[in-house]
């Protein structure tokens, strides 16, 4: 059974920081891409990190660039995001994903995070 299970959202006042963590289980971690997404109030759901499965690649939104870093341990199937000078507008409902292209595709969510900025 596929879980995707984050944890480490909460409060924050603008300028602090938090660190998201997704736990991953029942499939080959390291064979997927993992990506955080988010959802803000009366938006949709927009990619904010995306790191490969042996890390060597990441990419970011131009909105956290510089103050967001996505990371991976594929030794406990685990993918963050680091969040530091938050801002308001980073308030939004926080998603991981993984995903595997190839002649079959699997994309897998989980049950999101809520991440709140403001003093």
């Amino acid at each position: 059974q596929v879980q995707l299970v984050e944890s480490g959202g909460g409060l924050v006042q603008p300028g602090g920081s938090l660190r998201l963590s997704c736990a991953a289980s029942g499939f080959t971690f390291s064979m997927y891409t993992m990506s955080w997404y988010r959802r803000a109030p009366g938006k949709g759901r927009d990619m904010v990190a995306i790191i490969s499965g042996d890390s060597g690649r990441t990419n970011y939104a131009d909105s956290v660039k510089g103050r967001f870093t996505i990371s991976r341990d594929n030794t406990k199937n685990t993918v963050y995001l680091q969040m530091n000078s938050l801002k308001p507008e980073d308030t939004a409902v926080y998603y991981c994903n993984a995903h595997r292209w190839g002649i079959n595709e699997y994309d897998y969510w989980g049950q999101g995070t809520q991440v709140t900025v403001s003093s």
